[in-house]
């Protein structure tokens, strides 16, 4: 099987990131039809004409993920733009780095509302979705190796993919017989606009020397595991966490 989503179509959320941006146009190479999401509009401009200059198709799509409402126009808008939805990339997060004694009510609140709850409400929009469709589908929830292994100073963010993953495979177990495959991708560091500064600095230097292969990764490295997992490639996978690390999580303690 090849690694293609030809007459597919995908909704990203988070689609004005970083990785993001980069999941929306690796699935738009593969042939899908792309419904790039994100709260403004206007943040998803460059994504949507780097996908159509490569002649591919793009739609900027509203949706909050904090907002139920939100996430239901979304899936009706995008399904109307380009068809039925048998694509989703469960991507839109955040994160509070501080220590834990010094995290608040509304840091733990705002990180759990977005990564877990709003994953949870996207996912399961997804889900009625391809019920109803009958078509079948994946759904990609973009965890983390920090939800496998943790590190200071991000609890609120680790509880939160630990618990993304878990529910990912309660999500696979109960989908599986409408045809729907429910996967996590989980990446380590991965360089983006976001974290090259810090990569670059004393601190990210020394981080890096702690990893079994001596770098982070780049975007385009996550576009196999990616395009397994949406693709028929990887149709008889399911439930399943998929690092790609670097051999970070099998690196000595």
């Amino acid at each position: 099987m090849k690694l293609t989503l030809e007459g597919r179509t995908a909704l990203v959320t988070g689609a004005n990131g970083g990785l993001g941006s980069h999941f929306a146009r690796t699935l738009a190479k593969a042939g899908a039809r792309v419904a790039v999401t994100a709260r403004r509009l206007d943040s998803l401009r460059a994504v949507q004409e780097a996908i159509e200059g490569a002649g591919g198709r793009a739609v900027p799509v509203e949706l909050d993920v904090t907002d139920p409402a939100s996430v239901a126009r979304a899936f009706e808008q995008a399904a109307a733009a380009l068809g039925p939805i048998t694509v989703l990339v469960n991507n839109a997060g955040i994160a509070v780095t501080k220590p834990l004694v010094d995290h608040t009510e509304d840091d733990w609140r705002q990180v759990i509302e977005v990564n877990l709850n709003g994953a949870w409400r996207v996912a399961q929009a997804a889900a009625r979705h391809m019920v109803k469709h009958g078509q079948g589908g994946s759904i990609v929830n973009i965890a983390s190796i920090l939800g496998l292994r943790v590190s200071a100073q991000v609890p609120s963010y680790a509880a939160s993919k630990a618990a993304l993953i878990q529910l990912t495979k309660a999500m696979a177990l109960e989908l599986a017989r409408h045809g729907i495959r429910v996967n996590a991708l989980a990446p380590g560091y991965v360089e983006t606009g976001i974290n090259r500064e810090f990569f670059a600095s004393g601190a990210g230097q020394a981080l890096i020397k702690r990893l079994p292969q001596r770098r982070i990764g780049r975007p385009e490295e996550l576009d196999g595991a990616l395009l397994l997992l949406a693709s028929d490639a990887g149709s008889y996978t399911t439930g399943a966490v998929f690092a790609v690390d670097g051999g970070h999580l099998v690196g000595a303690l």
